[in-house]
């Protein structure tokens, strides 16, 4: 049996700086439950958690990871636990945490609790071999799936529902401009996408993952180059029209791209700012254009049930899957780290856990 491990961000520093510690697995309180992890799944949340964000004080020392899966260990005191789970069950979590009691949890737009924070980003998260959650936050894992690809689909498949249908409203025969095609969020949205009845282009990085896109659906996909003939050739696969949402999660570098490709009365949903957070744009584009621009951060645990019922009309042939570059073991989580934000692989890195 493998001693109980975590890797701590003690101080913030660069990729691969969190150092292992053994812990002891700590009892849950009442309505929280503790699970023994058998994968974690990482995302860009831990890049910034380990590199520190300016102006957002972190509560170091802190164990990043804000997705996971594994088996129910132990419940705290007369926890009830969500359908379809029990005590000895296999779950994955949802990686939003808020108070559940306050006015927007209640009516469930949890994700706007004065609260609301992130596992491993508020409290301590999944780079570890046992991890405390509230019971609420557990759900069962869709059939015929394994604990890696269970842990690699809540966090982006949650933002992507999200941004699509309640930010954006994507109604079929839609054109979606997703920037960052490659990416865990950008693989799950050519998903969604199709599976709305929407039509994708994907913007990337290179030819190899252009042909990733087209596996999992895209109608067109561009390897970004320059962004005014990237904008151009938007126009043109669009008929001049442009695209009537655009899948915003790369930030200051693609803003004015965004902005022109988006049709007349189009929508831009924005949940990152990877390659920069401040940027100016013509206010005059934006109303004579009449766009709209939403922001979105992560989305009502409820999405993610409406994730599972879809996914469990047609077990055997899902309309969307966590896409996995890579599979590390825990123990690599430091390189797993440097893996992720070197940026080369195609959607999710993963860690077993021992």
């Amino acid at each position: 049996m493998v001693e109980p491990f975590r890797f701590r961000v003690n101080q913030h520093g660069p990729a691969g700086s969190p150092v292992r510690e053994p812990f002891a697995a700590a009892e849950p309180k009442p309505g929280w439950v503790r699970l023994e992890l058998k994968a974690m799944a990482l995302n860009r949340l831990d890049l910034w958690t380990t590199g520190g964000l300016p102006g957002f004080p972190l509560p170091l020392p802190l164990t990043p990871g804000s997705d996971g899966a594994g088996v129910i260990e132990a419940v705290g005191e007369g926890t009830v636990l969500p359908p379809g789970l029990e005590a000895g069950s296999s779950a994955m979590i949802a990686p939003g945490l808020s108070c559940g009691v306050c006015p927007a949890c209640l009516r469930g737009d949890d994700m706007l609790c004065p609260t609301y924070g992130i596992l491993g980003h508020a409290c301590d998260g999944t780079a570890a071999t046992h991890v405390l959650v509230p019971a609420a936050n557990l759900l069962p894992i869709p059939q015929n799936w394994d604990f890696e690809q269970a842990a690699a689909f809540p966090l982006v498949f949650l933002t992507a529902w999200e941004m699509l249908v309640h930010k954006a409203a994507l109604r079929p025969g839609e054109t979606v401009l997703v920037w960052g095609g490659g990416s865990g969020v950008g693989s799950a949205a050519i998903q969604l996408v199709k599976a709305l009845g929407g039509s994708a282009i994907a913007v990337v990085g290179s030819e190899a993952k252009a042909m990733r896109c087209w596996d999992l659906g895209a109608e067109h996909v561009l390897v970004r180059d320059e962004l005014k003939a990237l904008a151009a050739k938007v126009r043109e696969l669009t008929g001049k029209r442009g695209v009537e949402v655009v899948f915003e999660h790369t930030g200051a570098t693609t803003w004015n791209t965004s902005l022109a490709v988006c049709a007349r009365g189009g929508r831009i949903v924005t949940c990152g700012a990877t390659t920069g957070r401040e940027t100016t744009f013509d206010l005059r584009t934006l109303f004579a254009k009449q766009i709209q621009i939403r922001g979105s951060y992560m989305g009502r645990r409820e999405h993610l049930w409406t994730l599972l019922a879809l996914l469990k009309r047609n077990p055997t042939n899902p309309p969307f899957r966590p896409v996995i570059e890579r599979v590390f073991g825990l123990a690599e989580y430091p390189e797993a780290q440097r893996h992720l934000e070197a940026g080369q692989g195609f959607g999710k890195v993963v860690c077993r856990v021992p």
